[in-house]
């Protein structure tokens, strides 16, 4: 059995839980193709992003570690204001040439560069929701970072729209137009499937990586992420993480909400806790 310490590492661990790049973005996908200037001035818009929050990071780190819940909140709160942010702009390049080589290239650039920002951080409800389950974290302080993750999603959803509506770039030109630009193109049965199964090797894979060295398991990572975007983002768009799901697709959530919400809310967190059920209760017996 697992240490309690070992527990709330796996939770920091999961950094994004989120496979919804560029290439699962329906929206981006019809969109014609996109000039290298395009492109440019939304990295530089994601790199602003990433600077700001973890100069925020590093704020709280200094001034809030008298007030531990207020921390955990805000900490958790930026950091996963990065993840939905920057997945909502990398949402809109999914027609930069060549595809879909490009769109895959930024999924793993950023989650990369995600996993090197926010450690210590889960991003995620299902990171949230594996500790708790094994008792590395309390339910009033998971109940806490939760509710800070899709206070995020909120946030950084109406901030992007925000910022789209300017139209300063051209990837930004006609984005809120669209409404729900639904990511889910197969049926319910087969998407929950899918949502389910991406969740639980996610899951499984970062419990794996426990051991790697930091330096090497954020590639590893990221790698995995991108395999299962390639794989299942024109499905579902590979996102297994709600609070993400909710930032990008909160219009279809409000058109389809029961169908969205046990796709994308209910199918990664039975992922998260089918795994953790396994590797603390049954492994451990056969081991």
């Amino acid at each position: 059995m697992f240490s309690l310490e070992k527990r709330q590492l796996r939770g920091n661990n999961q950094y994004t839980g989120a496979g919804a790049g560029p290439s699962a973005s329906p929206r981006a996908c019809e969109a014609p193709g996109m000039a290298v200037g395009g492109v440019g001035s939304s990295l530089l818009l994601m790199s602003g992003v990433v600077v700001t929050v973890g100069l925020c990071r590093r704020l709280a780190r200094r001034r809030l570690r008298s007030r531990p819940l207020l921390f955990a909140f805000l900490v958790e709160m930026f950091s996963t204001f990065q993840i939905c942010a920057c997945t909502n702009e990398l949402s809109l390049l999914g027609s930069v040439e060549p595809k879909p080589h490009t769109a895959l290239t930024l999924t793993y650039g950023f989650t990369v560069l995600h996993g090197l920002t926010l450690a210590g951080s889960a991003c995620n409800p299902c990171g949230t929701l594996q500790p708790m389950w094994g008792g590395g974290t309390s339910p009033r302080m998971g109940g806490l970072k939760i509710a800070a993750q899709f206070v995020a999603a909120v946030l950084a959803r109406v901030f992007m729209h925000f910022i789209w509506s300017l139209e300063m770039a051209e990837p930004h030109l006609g984005a809120l137009s669209q409404g729900c630009t639904s990511p889910m193109q197969t049926t319910e049965m087969q998407a929950f499937c899918i949502e389910l199964l991406f969740s639980v090797v996610f899951q499984l894979a970062v419990l794996r990586a426990e051991s790697v060295s930091p330096k090497y398991r954020v590639h590893l990572i990221a790698l995995l992420i991108t395999m299962l975007v390639y794989a299942g983002g024109n499905l579902t768009g590979a996102i297994f993480n709600p609070a993400l799901a909710f930032s990008l697709h909160a219009d279809c959530f409000y058109d389809k909400f029961l169908s969205y919400s046990l796709v994308y809310w209910i199918a990664p967190c039975l992922g998260t806790i089918l795994v953790a059920f396994i590797w603390d209760e049954l492994f451990p017996q056969i081991s």
